[in-house]
């Protein structure tokens, strides 16, 4: 049976965890090609349990890093049709935030992001086309306490795809993004660990906030990533989808 994105070639970055680890695996299980990119050596151990991956270590806040790693993957892979924008750092600070996480959040989630896409795009046009799925949130479209620095990052990221899906859909690239509500994640534990909180306290205040009453799992938005990368969705680009069981339909 042929994979749904069967002999593509897939840049993931931040595939070391989270969404990023189960959107390389479903990715290499639909049957391409998979380069992840991520500043954690653990991502060396994700690819290798991975059939047919690669891991290459990079910080997308490094522009000269972002461009080896796009080279190292056109070159392995020989050409780039996917590029999945998963990477990201979570400063989950309101008005207290300092310029230095500002800077971070900027550089990795605003200009990283842009960075990767501009090498990415460069490789697709050799290869006739592509298509991109930046990973924004819901935190994109709706007001959270203490979630400032993260959400502007995000919404600004909504935007981003509309312009980038418009500069590149001459080119036969499409640009589009997914938007997860709460998602179990190890950036999730840690986040807990940091507040105190314990899982039925997690639990009993997020499920609530969504329709379908839990939270949901990186492999239920790495589906979603999939349809958007996949020749399924040849019609769509420069949209949102959102991935939240609800949360923004209140």
């Amino acid at each position: 049976m042929t994979g749904r994105v069967d002999g593509k070639a897939a840049v993931i970055t931040g595939g070391a965890a989270g969404i990023g680890e189960a959107t390389s695996e479903l990715f290499a299980e639909q049957g391409a090609s998979v380069v992840i990119v991520d500043r954690d050596p653990a991502g060396e151990a994700v690819a290798k349990r991975i059939a047919n991956a690669r891991f290459f270590r990079a910080d997308i806040a490094n522009e000269d890093e972002v461009r080896s790693a796009m080279t190292y993957a056109e070159t392995e892979l020989g050409g780039i049709d996917i590029l999945v924008n998963n990477a990201a750092v979570f400063v989950l600070k309101g008005l207290d935030a300092t310029k230095e996480e500002w800077r971070q959040s900027l550089d990795v989630n605003i200009i990283g992001t842009a960075m990767c896409t501009r090498y990415a795009a460069q490789a697709m046009r050799r290869r006739g086309g592509g298509a991109i799925v930046n990973l924004s949130s819901i935190s994109g479209f709706v007001a959270q306490p203490e979630f400032l620095a993260y959400s502007a990052t995000k919404a600004a990221l909504v935007n981003m795809t509309r312009c980038i899906a418009l500069d590149l859909a001459p080119h036969g690239i499409r640009v589009n993004c997914v938007c997860p509500a709460t998602i179990r994640t190890q950036a999730t534990e840690r986040h807990m660990q940091q507040t105190g909180e314990t899982e039925e306290e997690f639990l009993a205040e997020n499920a609530p906030m969504h329709l379908l009453n839990r939270v949901g799992t990186p492999r239920e938005v790495a589906y979603a990533i999939l349809f958007l990368a996949s020749d399924e969705a040849s019609f769509i680009t420069a949209t949102p989808l959102m991935v939240d069981g609800g949360y923004t339909a209140r």
